[in-house]
């Protein structure tokens, strides 16, 4: 069972023992993700995370990091995302005092230097050039810019390179003192470890003044009223994602459209992948997923394609969305998403890490925890009716947009294919 303390600087902390496993992982959670940022530090909090890895007081540079962790066999890792950014180390629980020294220290006491923030540099370009390069990836980013438009919402986390060529030293300080509060930081301690132990190993390694952060993200203003995002780019294979503005993830029937999206496209029984891919060979990869965020939200399915019948591709996923809208889904296929959706909640719990990283999502963006045993009762909840009910609200010919990577110039072709 989940526990919770705060201390009084305002840090809170979430643990769970788990059993079966002899590992820890401690996983610092910070609201500090890209919908932070504006125009002119857009891409901050994402150099950002890779500058806490170059040097602080204890461990002064790069090296010195990696071989604290290396020397006990343990892993550790940090990504941005839009509403949060993450850094964990996960090892022995033996050795559960290196991971939160490591953490704490470049975490509080790392030094931004100049010269180390000038060789970055150029490994996060490389990262911005291989998405770009990467049209898989970056057709996602794509069609969230279309959803969303342009504010921090509908931008990608690398962010813009005359950002990331001009930054410096101050920029990281400001932004990091900004956001890096301990009312808004969550640490999770996850694995074989005792609530108590957790909790005075925080304690003594994360000492920080009790401090408010002074910036917060901006509401999410009306959505793009675009319907295609075409990229013309030389490829052997055409990357495309339509969908749908989605629900935020506090909205009554985020499970509901959970279930949907895995009913559509979340496997590989599910209706896009047997009908586009297995039935007419249109695809390679394809799949339907949802991005839900604080107040927003998306319904998307994503296929990589043939270049000669990429009509026929869009056309056979409007149709299963047009199915899907139209008719009840049977409550047989109802049950067996219910089984999937479950089934990858428990197997992924199996790891500390993926245990640490949902309670302090929960708990950083919602302010309460919702344990797996909550979360199943309420994907056993979605009903059929509840199916049809968001698919109806959700899927309509007006909201649908698509986005598009591949040799074409014309938007009016795939505008024109957004029909029921």
């Amino acid at each position: 069972m989940y526990r919770k303390t705060t201390l009084q600087n305002g840090l809170r902390i979430v643990t769970e023992k788990l059993s079966g496993t002899k590992a820890v992982t401690i996983l610092v959670l910070v609201g500090a993700g890209s919908r932070y940022e504006h125009f002119e530090i857009r891409g901050i909090s994402h150099f950002l995370e890779h500058m806490f890895f170059k040097g602080a007081e204890k461990f002064k540079d790069a090296k010195s990091v990696s071989e604290a962790i290396d020397s006990v066999g343990g892993e550790f890792n940090a990504f941005t995302g839009k509403e949060y950014a993450g850094y964990y180390v996960k090892v022995a629980s033996e050795s559960a005092k290196v991971a939160a020294d490591v953490l704490s220290d470049m975490l509080i006491n790392s030094k931004f230097a100049q010269e180390e923030i000038d060789k970055e540099r150029g490994v996060i370009l490389e990262e911005y050039n291989m998405y770009q390069d990467t049209p898989m990836y970056q057709i996602g980013w794509n069609f969230e810019t279309l959803i969303f438009g342009d504010q921090p919402l509908g931008w990608d986390e690398l962010g813009r390179k005359e950002v990331i060529t001009s930054i410096t030293h101050d920029h990281f300080v400001d932004y990091k003192n900004k956001l890096y509060k301990p009312d808004n930081i969550v640490v999770a301690v996850t694995g074989n470890i005792e609530h108590k132990d957790a909790v005075d190993l925080v304690t003594k390694y994360f000492e920080m003044p009790a401090e408010k952060h002074s910036l917060s993200f901006e509401p999410l203003k009306d959505i793009s009223t675009s319907k295609v995002s075409l990229k013309e780019k030389k490829t052997e294979q055409a990357h495309i994602a339509v969908g749908f503005p989605g629900y935020p993830e506090t909205h009554k029937d985020h499970w509901a459209l959970r279930l949907l999206s895995v009913i559509l496209g979340g496997n590989m029984s599910s209706r896009m992948f047997l009908a586009v891919r297995e039935a007419k060979g249109l695809a390679y990869y394809i799949r339907t997923t949802t991005d839900d965020y604080m107040d927003g939200g998306v319904l998307v399915t994503n296929a990589g394609v043939d270049l000669k019948r990429i009509n026929d591709a869009v056309k056979g996923i409007v149709n299963e969305y047009k199915k899907i809208k139209e008719e009840e889904i049977p409550l047989s296929e109802l049950r067996k998403a219910k089984a999937f959706l479950k089934g990858r909640l428990i197997l992924g719990l199996e790891d500390s890490e993926e245990f640490a990283h949902m309670l302090a999502k929960y708990e950083l963006l919602h302010d309460k925890i919702h344990t797996p045993e909550e979360i199943i009762k309420m994907i056993e909840e979605v009903k059929v009716s509840d199916i049809k009910r968001v698919a109806e609200d959700l899927i309509k010919e007006e909201k649908m947009k698509i986005a598009v990577i591949g040799p074409y110039s014309e938007e009016k072709r795939f505008e024109d294919l957004l029909k029921f």
